[in-house]
């Protein structure tokens, strides 16, 4: 998860590279994001929904907001890859020669995808990852007791 955390952080500090340098603008590194964004939301989301979140809320199961706040997570990655996308486009166009045609609405856009994306990291951060790799700990080190011996002391 941590990767997956820096990961994202590096993409919003391009992003907001890209968008202090405007109206100008470095096309290779637009490519470069471009190519990027949408695939590593989606691997990052995969690994959060399919792992970290069941995680999470196998070690929360009994506080009510634990479902909700997994819920809203959801709901935020899906914005978060329709807004990849968009940008995507954008950059994609200007990396490959077209005109910044409105670099207030340019800006507008990056500075509100990855503020976005970073209070979702920190939230996820604080909040959702120490609970989960808590669990994920617990269950690895039964699946070794399970193979060994049964005397790590903690199944």
């Amino acid at each position: 998860m941590r990767t997956a955390h820096q990961t994202k952080l590096r993409l919003c500090e391009t992003l907001e590279h890209i968008a202090d340098g405007l109206p100008a603008v470095d096309r290779l590194q637009c490519l470069q994001v471009a190519s990027e964004l949408t695939p590593v939301l989606r691997d990052c989301h995969r690994y959060e929904e399919d792992v970290v979140f069941p995680a999470f809320l196998r070690g929360r199961a009994e506080h009510p907001s634990s479902a909700a706040s997994i819920r809203r997570l959801r709901v935020e990655h899906v914005e978060d890859e329709c807004a990849a996308q968009d940008l995507t486009e954008l950059l994609l166009t200007i990396g490959h020669g077209g005109a910044v045609e409105n670099p207030e609405a340019l800006g507008f856009m990056l500075r509100a995808f990855f503020h976005a994306l970073r209070r979702h990291v920190a939230f996820e951060h604080e909040h959702i990852v120490p609970f989960a790799a808590e669990v994920l700990e617990e269950e690895a080190c039964c699946e070794a007791c399970a193979g060994g011996d049964g005397n790590c002391g903690n199944c």
